[in-house]
């Protein structure tokens, strides 16, 4: 692309309480971060609560180069926050706390004119928990231009996800990120059949996808569109946790899709910098130049 492209990640914004602190979350602003470090224009936009926990996170999104332009404020509602464990593989479990800012997203006329200008967007299941927010996202997702690129990166949170949610939320992407653990949810609601690629592809073509990404922890991913389906397998890595490595490959993903790489090199391009990402502590990283400079021969 001759500029760079413009983005945006909506739903959770929040603050991940872990054992040893607190850290900014959220897939949405994990994802925007993600792709502002790979070049592109990136916003978060969600909600936080007048409070100290809000008033940091402006703080942290402007460390991070991230605009809050688009995170608001409720009146009434407190920031987000979710109670974090890690296992011994790194593994994180969470408990995510109910009725905060984040989940009354108001449409507005600065929203609509975001949304117009967009070449993408990533939304997730938890994201449209609240009925207010499920018509917010259909609105926001509505206001894009035809051609964009819906992400639905479907990230399932116990027990904020059911069929009909799944069901809404593939309903308004073009493009399904999804993890090996979240499949075989998926193949329950919507009587797939087959092995793994068999899955994808129905899933493709019930919800008239551009791309169906698949992803399996250290041992790398599916990509599969109308056309093809690519293999990567993973990339070597100390593993630290892997809080944000779905994110970050789903920018990746995102970023090489919009500058039109072959797929075999976006989904390799995405799996070294989940990879790095893994090998990090917590979900924001800084990605080194050298990983960020080109997608993986």
């Amino acid at each position: 692309m001759s500029q760079p492209p413009k983005i945006a990640g909506i739903g959770e914004l929040l603050w991940d309480q872990f054992p040893d602190g607190s850290r900014l979350g959220g897939a949405p602003v994990n994802f925007a971060y993600h792709c502002h470090q790979l070049g592109s224009e990136a916003y978060p936009v969600s909600s936080i609560g007048k409070d100290e926990e809000g008033l940091r996170t402006r703080k942290k999104l402007n460390e991070l180069g991230l605009s809050d332009r688009y995170i608001t404020e409720s009146a009434s509602l407190p920031t987000g926050k979710v109670l974090v464990n890690l296992d011994s593989q790194g593994k994180p479990s969470y408990q995510i706390l109910e009725n905060v800012a984040w989940d009354e997203l108001a449409f507005t006329e600065d929203l609509s004119r975001l949304a117009a200008s967009l070449d993408a967007v990533c939304f997730g299941v938890l994201a449209r928990r609240s009925e207010q927010n499920r018509s917010t996202i259909a609105r926001f997702i509505a206001g894009m231009p035809t051609e964009a690129h819906k992400v639905c990166d479907v990230n399932l949170r116990e027990p904020f996800y059911s069929r009909e949610r799944v069901e809404g939320a593939l309903q308004l992407a073009t493009i399904l990120k999804l993890s090996d653990e979240e499949l075989p949810v998926l193949a329950g609601y919507f009587d797939l059949a087959g092995e793994v690629p068999e899955q994808l592809a129905a899933l493709r073509q019930r919800f008239s996808l551009t791309h169906v990404a698949y992803t399996r922890g250290g041992d790398g991913s599916l990509i599969l569109t109308a056309d093809e389906i690519d293999e990567c397998g993973g990339f070597p890595t100390k593993l630290v946790d892997t809080v944000g490595a779905g994110d970050s490959f789903t920018a990746s993903l995102v970023f090489g899709i919009l500058n039109q790489w072959p797929i075999h090199e976006v989904n390799r391009y995405a799996n070294q910098i989940a990879s790095y990402v893994c090998s990090q502590k917590g979900a924001t990283p800084r990605i080194p130049d050298e990983l960020i400079q080109a997608p993986v021969s």
